[in-house]
C-alpha cells in the first residue's frame, strides 16, 4: 500500500502568501493554492481548510513573530505608553520581507471585510487603556498612527523609503511621543 504523501503547512502558507503578494487577495482560492503547490484542492482543504482559514493562519503565522518581538521589548508588565514604545520599536526595527507580508495581508484585508474584525480589535488594544484627556495620552495616540502610517506607506509601496528616512521617520515619531515635537 502507498504511503500517503504529507503537504507541508508552511510551504501552504508560503505560497499563499506568494499569490497575495503577486496577484492580489482576489486570487487567493483554494483552487489557486493547490495548482500552485501541485496538490489536489482536497488537500489544501484537509491542511489548512477553507479560504478564511487560510487567511487566518496567515495572520496567526505573521503575529506570532512580530508579538515574540513585542513581548521582548514592552516586557511583561508594561503600561500603555511603555506598549506603544514596544510596538514604536518593533515596526521600526521589523525586517522588508515579514512587514512586506504583513502588509499584503492588510491590503487583502479590504477585499474580505470578514476579517477586519480582528485587525480592528488588535488596533483598538493597543491603543487600550491611553488616558486621552491628557497631552501625554493624546502624543502617545499621534505617534501611534504615524506610525502605522509610516508603515502602509512604505511596505504597500506607496511612499517606499531609504533606510536612513525610515530611520529619521521613526526618530521624529519618537519625539512626538516624548515631548510633543518631531525631532
Amino acid at each position: 500500500m502507498a504511503r500517503p504523501r504529507s503537504i507541508d503547512r508552511d510551504k501552504l502558507l508560503d505560497a499563499a502568501e506568494e499569490i497575495m503578494r503577486s496577484q492580489g487577495a482576489g486570487a487567493l482560492t483554494i483552487d489557486a493554492l493547490a495548482r500552485a503547490c501541485g496538490i489536489t484542492k482536497g488537500g489544501v482543504q484537509y491542511a489548512i481548510g477553507s479560504k478564511d482559514d487560510i487567511i487566518d493562519a496567515l495572520f496567526a503565522r505573521w503575529n506570532q513573530h512580530y508579538d515574540t518581538t513585542f513581548a521582548a521589548i514592552a516586557g511583561p508588565d508594561a503600561g500603555p505608553v511603555q506598549r506603544l514604545r514596544a510596538h514604536l520599536a518593533a515596526t521600526r526595527q521589523a525586517d522588508e520581507l515579514s512587514m512586506s507580508k504583513a502588509a499584503s495581508l492588510m491590503a487583502g484585508l479590504m477585499q474580505t471585510p470578514e476579517h477586519l474584525a480582528s485587525t480592528e480589535r488588535w488596533y483598538r488594544d493597543r491603543l487600550a487603556g491611553l488616558d486621552l484627556s491628557t497631552p501625554q495620552g493624546r502624543r502617545a495616540r499621534l505617534a501611534f498612527l504615524a506610525c502605522e502610517g509610516a508603515f502602509l506607506l512604505h511596505f504597500l509601496r506607496f511612499m517606499p523609503l531609504e533606510d536612513a528616512e525610515w530611520q529619521a521617520v521613526f526618530d521624529d515619531i519618537a519625539g512626538i511621543l516624548d515631548g510633543g515635537q518631531a525631532g
